[in-house]
């Protein structure tokens, strides 16, 4: 349930390229058609040997002719191409060329540097300053969205709305966001020198930044009036699960009474991590299983330790993709909590990855995963129990207060019933 987080990340939405400073890589709004890696684990040298023998081929190429297919290609690049033309970017580009010719949108070829960055994504914590950012897509201009507390953006004074065009004395207002966001991480475990503009000031803000170790959080939570605790989850890293435990305790320890888990415009995240929070909400038994080509099934289980057994609401949309509708499937299977909202994204197969020789990383569709009651739901999505839309004006708004959120507005309404 993984991918290079080029995909929609549930911050923004509308005409706009973002990104986390703190991150590896770069997000781009709109594009939901994955999420992050289901990790399948580590495979037993018995079962590899036993998928070679079972192994079906479902793809031959005839390596003779695509062979002289690329030396004719070389041919003619070399005799008319007028600009250079780097070998390993080529070569880099056959191999992710091959994959997407599967025209499956969750496979995909990684080198060894672009698997380093997403390792470190999915880890949750990154190197950086802790800024959202967003690019218009036809100005180019790069605005601050949001600054995370307790690091280097909000510390230096940067304001959400702030006009990025600065880094070092360099003019990047022309720049793609992925550049941008490649200089100021030049810096790690430094500072960076950063002007902005803001609105109302004729004169730039100046900020020196640092730059460094940064969690990403993932997890929010508050006490909302009639002892209702609500948490939003924007995906599911690494470091996703001690926020949620940490959550859940505090709200409990403020006498909660009901609760509102909100996974509206989370694309999933690391399949452990969802089961480890599940573990927390259901009773014991059966949380997700997934099934491979061969028939093989790999079952995750919830212990008899912890059940969540006061009202409960899951928020959903239909950017609630992958390991969201893991959590959302299981708790509507178990009965335990109310969805609100409309339905999910529908990503019900799972991605694993294999290293290669030359430590390079190839990512395929490997199985496709099962809610408890036995519900395959790719393609499909997850029906909430309430349907209630978005209002149609707050759609393209980067942050709702709980006032004008009329999904949020409408669990409230039916935990208040409970």
């Amino acid at each position: 349930m993984e991918d290079d987080k080029r995909f929609f990340k549930g911050f923004l939405c509308g005409l706009c390229v973002t990104a986390v400073l703190g991150l590896a890589a770069y997000f781009i709004s709109g594009e939901i058609v994955n999420s992050k890696l289901f990790d399948p684990g580590q495979e037993s040298q018995e079962e590899t040997s036993q998928k070679e023998k079972q192994s079906e081929e479902i793809l031959k190429l005839d390596d003779g002719k695509v062979l002289k297919k690329i030396d004719e290609i070389e041919d003619v690049i070399n005799q008319y191409y007028l600009n250079e033309a780097d070998a390993d970017l080529v070569e880099t580009q056959l191999y992710k060329g091959l994959v997407k010719g599967l025209e499956d949108p969750y496979s995909n070829y990684y080198t060894k540097e672009e698997m380093e960055q997403l390792q470190e994504s999915n880890a949750g914590t990154y190197s950086g300053i802790g800024a959202v950012m967003m690019q218009d897509k036809v100005t180019k201009l790069i605005t601050i969205a949001r600054c995370y507390d307790g690091f280097g953006a909000a510390e230096a004074g940067i304001l959400p709305g702030d006009i990025l065009y600065k880094v070092e004395n360099q003019d990047v207002s022309g720049l793609d966001l992925n550049q941008v966001v490649a200089l100021i991480k030049e810096k790690k475990d430094g500072t960076v020198n950063l002007e902005l503009k803001r609105e109302g000031s004729e004169e730039p803000v100046k900020a020196e930044v640092k730059v460094g170790a940064v969690e990403m959080p993932t997890v929010s939570s508050e006490m909302l009036d009639n002892k209702i605790g609500y948490i939003a989850i924007s995906e599911f890293d690494g470091v996703t699960e001690k926020q949620f435990s940490n959550a859940l305790e505090k709200l409990q320890g403020e006498s909660m009474e009901k609760l509102i888990i909100d996974l509206r415009n989370n694309p999933g995240g690391v399949l452990q991590v969802a089961c480890k929070m599940l573990d927390q909400i259901l009773p014991e038994g059966l949380i997700v299983y997934t099934e491979d080509k061969y028939g093989n099934k790999k079952e995750y289980k919830s212990d008899a330790e912890h059940q969540f057994t006061k009202p409960m609401v899951i928020l959903v949309n239909g950017n609630s993709a992958s390991a969201s509708e893991v959590f959302a499937g299981a708790v509507k299977d178990y009965g335990l909590g109310t969805l609100v909202g409309t339905t999910t994204f529908g990503k019900g197969i799972v991605q694993g990855y294999k290293a290669l020789s030359d430590g390079t990383t190839l990512k395929l569709t490997i199985e496709k995963y099962y809610t408890p009651k036995g519900n395959n739901i790719h393609g499909v999505g997850i029906d909430p129990d309430v349907e209630v839309k978005l209002d149609e004006s707050l759609e393209k708004k980067v942050v709702l207060n709980h006032e004008e959120d009329n999904q949020l507005q409408k669990a409230i309404s039916v935990l208040e019933k409970k």
